[in-house]
């Protein structure tokens, strides 16, 4: 008897080990790591067409959780009951992909497509939050095609996929319609519904593209009425916020985020050399203007 008990023990054991195998347990990375197996999560998710509140999700769920917003997701990875995937317009980005909060996604040139794979992990992970739904969770579909849209094993769930294209959110993107990440290190890129770089690929507002020397800005554009710059790239504090109307002298030149456009000038007082810029600027530098003393508001 005690030989027959043992046999079945063994074999239960050896069914275990098989049935978490076959559920992927080895493959499941933590938050320090990246993922690379493309997976046909759709057979363990629920996909609907429409919005999570036309389909009525739940509230503080999904993209609604308070703990699912990029900056909050980023100190530790958040799977999702459900996400939702809209094509919408964000910023200067149309058409761009947001999520159910209004949340840009993102997606990175160093990861590749075909086979879906993520190179984004570490500190890269902390500011670029992976954008995962969890085990048996739902995929709204607002505007998108169902085909353009897969998954990667990470962090215990799935992290999507459009296009091929891992996904993420920006943990500088505060509110709904930000677009921050865009043009990040000339890497980073609001991602279409079909899985292409938004707005052309090229630098956004996240970028800070700025206007010629001494050029009148985009005549639809609105006049910043304050603005924030910060010593380093990226946003990076520490920070100095101004207000207009008038001249303004500043402490920073590493970036600058602004609702509208305005003159920066290299010298205090409005002096030297000008520059007009409309919106946020990830980095001054890139932009050819390293140095900035002073600020004129438009409006």
């Amino acid at each position: 008897m005690f030989r027959t008990r043992a046999a079945a023990l063994a074999t239960l054991a050896a069914v275990g080990s098989f049935l978490l195998s076959a559920c992927g347990g080895n493959d499941t990375t933590d938050a320090g790591a990246g993922a690379s197996s493309s997976v046909s999560g759709g057979s363990e998710l629920s996909f609907q067409n429409g919005t999570a509140k036309q389909n009525n999700a739940p509230a503080k769920t999904g993209d609604f959780a308070p703990d699912a917003a990029p900056a909050v997701a980023a100190k530790k990875p958040v799977a999702r009951k459900w996400v939702q995937l809209s094509a919408g317009r964000a910023g200067q980005l149309d058409p761009v992909v947001v999520n159910g909060a209004g949340f840009t996604l993102y997606r990175f040139d160093k990861d590749t497509a075909d086979p879906s794979k993520s190179n984004c992990s570490g500190e890269c992970a902390t500011t670029w939050p992976p954008y995962l739904v969890a085990r048996g969770g739902k995929v709204f579909l607002d505007g998108i095609d169902k085909s353009a849209i897969g998954f990667i094993e990470r962090d215990g769930a799935f992290q999507v996929t459009i296009g091929g294209w891992p996904v993420y959110l920006f943990n500088k993107d505060t509110k709904a319609g930000d677009t921050n990440g865009q043009g990040v290190g000339g890497t980073w890129f609001g991602v279409t519904p079909d899985g292409e770089k938004a707005g052309d690929g090229q630098a956004g507002a996240g970028a800070g593209a700025g206007a010629d020397s001494g050029a009148d800005p985009d005549p639809k554009a609105s006049p910043a009425s304050s603005a924030t710059f910060f010593q380093g790239p990226n946003f990076a504090d520490p920070s100095q916020g101004v207000a207009g109307p008038g001249c303004r002298n500043v402490r920073f030149s590493g970036s600058l985020q602004a609702g509208g456009a305005l003159k920066i000038w290299d010298g205090p007082d409005c002096t030297g050399n000008v520059r007009i810029v409309n919106g946020n600027v990830q980095d001054l530098s890139g932009i050819g203007f390293g140095t900035v003393k002073s600020v004129r508001f438009l409006g």
